[in-house]
């Protein structure tokens, strides 16, 4: 087979699709049979500039996903097949790869560059390849080496750079790789495409050591590709070292405003990415201070910007859109992060300029004003606003349509930033909200992207004079057939919404009306002739919407038992229209007309149970829908809607729901972010059907307690995954909390057995300093339903522990009401063992941390975590 492999790889790929499946067959039965001489051939095929590129590409793709895998068990399992290989055929493979980086084929080095990447992350964090940046740094310094094989190189380094740790390497390796790539950046160096290649590593070896000199040379080098990727390390460089910068700033500040002023446009838009990447910064470490009073930073804020602020503020006069737009977020941003310091800097310049004869200037003065109204104090904002809204009125009637787009998009953020009725610096009055409105609402009939832009956030109370006008207007603006290419359909639905969400008391006879017209409009939908797909978008898109509307609506009349009946009385034809949206396959509309089915379930309450029959069909879809995973999330979101609406009215449907839930938890293709509310809706469907919950138990619990063993194998240092594992915590405990508040009255005894497993998961979340308050209170919050359902049996379990008296007192500590009301009740289920625990606790439970320090070194004490009994691993599986 191996010496028949070229023209297998060229079969594999024949647009007949008989000869394709048969080359694809013998692929996969000589991989299953000699899996390193299949590897070795891929590599040699790969290696060889003899053989057809086509065979090339494809042995390259395969030997690069041999090695590799989105999906974690599978890549594990990849892993260990590459270090099970004898280290013979290892060495060939490496070998074969290595000769391919001087080939004249791009294609064949940058597969190349890739595999041998893969490999690295394998081998170097074991130790193993121990001369692969010896042999690839001697690519660059050997006189003999080729342009191709530099530039290869220079892309191999970046890739494994981005594969590995820097604590993989030797201290030495990392600033030999780091001198090697900014060799290849500098001046000496002729080649462009190495230039770039090594810019670009630079930009992957970033984690590595911060190294500008290189980058500065590349940001000022004569290729416009080089210049660009030489300011996008600058950006990367912003965020991930801003402590160090300082020396270099000054350096930083020429280059940045010498490429704004005079560089082409991919180039100077990097260069203010730059500052706004460095005003990003600055505004975290100055919302962690004002969120940390009382604790010190763990960074220091430089105010760079506050510095840079005299050459920033010239960047908005740019006859440039994409400039333009660039620099007024950067201003946004440095607004933000100085507050009143760029008022004074920015409004001579607003003040020169918002009244020229040259359009331009009107807009971008109008630009500047608009981009400073949020970060400075209202006190320093307010007065300037006041005298400026009325001059701003008149500019929305301004000849050039880009100054009223400008100026619409600045009056609202006056509304948005600083309308505050409630203090002295309100900016609408009695005085002056007719002429407001009247502007606003003129200018819904102006053009799209102005209209778009003309809805302000207004009190309601101020607003209800103009209810209807307001309406009707932005009904006619849904309705206008001017607006391709903007987003105005969709903003006068939003600002619908805002409305219907504002409204009082006295309104709702409107809001009825809305309902009716929203309804006329939504069944409109479906008589369209739709003749193309152009067509068939628009008809979804508005379908959406209307969805989206009638959402809002039925949650505003539902949630008073004065308005709930107009919702029961609209609740037949409403639901058959949402029936007749999911005929259409748009995941857009299903999600909508989902959470609006959600929101009439919530209204109607048992009601609901005689739609079951003809939605469940729908609902089973959407929970089985993958790959457009919003829809499924939403699906499992309206089962935790209906089960509460319905209660035991749902257990009929529970068998196909439960199943579709389990299998979802267990398959590795849906997104993990839809995983976690499945737990919670377990709880709501337990609390729902109670006793007869009791048959998914042996199928339920498995799968809390292999995620609850999950959670403490989470880095803590990815924070994307911390707020992942508080979220599947308090995911977790919604489960056990429905399940035992339904046991409760019937059959308690149930959960007597997995108790202490549950009490147990509770202390190692107890222990774990990263957890949130949201995941404190959960925790509480399922304590004291133990308590409440297994009533003295808590005596036993929670007898020679302390974590609940512990975690009690630190809620009692809190700032959080609700975290203590909480805690009250539990503290109240716990009953007299509370006080007694409490007492024995102080007396004599405490343990100094040398005495901790002291039982670890005698090898005995257990963290909490580790107290949580293991789990086979075919339990876990599901969740990676």
């Amino acid at each position: 087979m191996s010496m028949e492999i070229t023209q297998v790889l060229i079969c594999a790929q024949s647009p007949d699709g008989k000869v394709r499946a048969a080359a694809e067959e013998s692929l996969r039965q000589f991989q299953e049979q000699n899996l390193p001489i299949f590897l070795l051939s891929l590599s040699v095929e790969l290696s060889s500039d003899a053989k057809p590129p086509e065979s090339r590409r494809l042995a390259g793709i395969i030997l690069k996903n041999s090695l590799d895998a989105k999906d974690v068990i599978t890549k594990e399992r990849l892993i260990q097949q590459w270090v099970n290989l004898d280290p013979l055929t290892r060495a060939q493979i490496k070998e074969s790869l290595m000769r391919t980086l001087p080939s004249s084929v791009p294609e064949a080095r940058h597969t190349s560059s890739q595999v041998i990447a893969k490999i690295a992350s394998i081998e170097l964090p074991r130790k193993e390849w121990p001369d692969l940046v010896e042999r690839l740094l001697s690519n660059m310094t050997q006189h003999s080496s080729s342009a191709a094989l530099k530039q290869a190189t220079m892309a191999t380094l970046g890739y494994v750079c981005e594969e590995i740790s820097p604590d993989d390497l030797e201290q030495d390796q990392v600033n030999s790789v780091l001198v090697a790539v900014v060799q290849g950046m500098s001046k000496p160096e002729q080649n462009a495409e190495v230039h770039l290649a090594a810019a670009r590593s630079l930009y992957n070896a970033l984690d590595f050591e911060l190294h500008h000199e290189g980058v500065c040379d590349t940001a000022v080098s004569g290729e416009l590709e080089i210049r660009k990727a030489g300011f996008e390390c600058l950006v990367s460089i912003s965020s991930l070292y801003y402590e160090v910068l300082e020396p270099y700033m000054p350096t930083l500040y020429d280059l940045t405003s010498n490429a704004v002023k005079g560089d082409e446009e991919p180039v100077a838009l990097q260069a203010l990415e730059f500052w706004s990447s460095i005003c990003d910064v600055e505004i975290d470490i100055q919302q962690e201070c004002d969120s940390n009073e009382s604790e010190s930073p763990s960074a220091i804020n430089h105010h760079f910007i506050e510095k840079a602020l005299p050459m920033l503020v010239p960047y908005q006069d740019d006859g440039t859109w994409n400039l333009s737009m660039a620099s007024g977020t950067c201003l946004q941003l440095a607004a933000k992060a100085v507050g009143d310091e760029v008022v004074p800097l920015v409004m001579p310049f607003v003040e020169a300029n918002i009244t020229k004869a040259d359009w331009r200037s009107r807009e971008a003065a109008t630009f500047a004003f608009g981009s400073v109204l949020e970060g400075p104090s209202i006190e320093t904002l307010s007065p300037l606003a006041r005298a400026g809204l009325d001059f701003l009125l008149n500019a929305m009637g301004d000849r050039n349509v880009l100054v009223k787009d400008t100026t619409a998009w600045t009056v609202s953020r006056i509304f948005e930033f600083l309308h505050s009725p409630s203090s002295r610096f309100s900016v609408v009055s009695v005085v002056n909200l007719p002429r407001i409105m009247s502007v606003l609402l003129e200018s819904i009939k102006d053009s799209p992207t102005v209209a778009e832009k003309s809805e302000a956030n207004l009190e309601a109370s101020i607003l209800s004079p103009y209810y209807t006008q307001t309406i009707v207007a932005l009904l006619s603006a849904a309705d206008r057939n001017d607006a391709k290419g903007s987003r105005l359909r969709a903003s006068a639905y939003e600002a619908i919404n805002e409305v219907v969400r504002c409204s009082t008391l006295s309104e709702i006879s409107y809001v009825a009306q809305l309902l009716r017209e929203v309804k006329d409009r939504l069944a409109w939908t479906f008589s369209l002739q739709v003749t193309s797909s152009e067509e068939k978008e628009r008809q979804t898109d508005v379908q959406a919407l209307l969805c989206g509307v009638l959402q809002v609506i039925v949650q505003k009349l539902g949630a008073s038992d004065e308005t709930k009946p107009l919702i029961l009385q609209s609740a037949d034809e409403m639901m058959t229209l949402f029936l007749r949206v999911f005929a259409c396959r748009s995941s857009t509309v299903h999600e909508e007309a989902m959470l609006a089915i959600g929101a009439l379930a919530y209204a109607t309450g048992p009601e609901f149970s005689r739609y079951m029959p003809e939605f469940y069909k729908y609902l089973e879809v959407g929970l089985q829908n993958f790959e457009e995973y919003q829809v499924c999330s939403v699906s499992i979101g309206v089962v935790s809607d209906i089960s509460r609406a319905i209660d035991e009215q749902i257990d009929p449907f529970c068998d196909g729901i439960m199943s579709q839930l389990l299998k979802n938890l267990s398959d590795a293709r849906l997104h993990r972010s839809v995983k976690p509310p499945i737990f919670s809706c377990f709880g709501d469907i337990a609390l729902a059907i109670g006793k007869r919950f009791e048959k998914y138990l042996p199928f339920v619990l498995p799968m809390l307690q292999g995620a609850a063993e999950l959670c403490s194998s989470f880095d803590p240092k990815d924070e994307e995954m911390l707020c992942y594992g508080n979220q599947l915590r308090i995911c977790i405990f919604d489960a056990y909390s429905g399940i035992l508040q339904g046991f409760k009255s019937s059959k308690p005894d149930l959960m007597t057995p997995h108790a202490a497993h549950i009490l147990l998961f509770i202390e190692a979340v107890f222990r774990d300093k990263n957890r949130d308050e949201g995941v404190t209170k959960s925790a509480v919050a399922v304590m004291g339903d133990i308590a409440d359902a297994l009533g003295p049996e808590v005596n036993t379990l929670l007898k020679d522990r302390t974590f609940h008296t512990e975690i009690l007192g630190e809620c009692f500590e809190s700032g959080d009401d609700q975290l203590k009301e909480t805690a009250t009740w539990a503290r109240g289920m716990l009953g007299e063992f509370w006080f007694h625990e409490v007492s024995r606790f102080h007396s004599s439970y405490l343990i100094s941390s040398s005495e901790k320090n002291l039982h670890q070194s005698a090898g005995w004490w257990v963290s909490p975590s580790a107290l949580i009994p293991p789990l086979p691993v075919d339990r876990v599986k599901f969740w990676l």
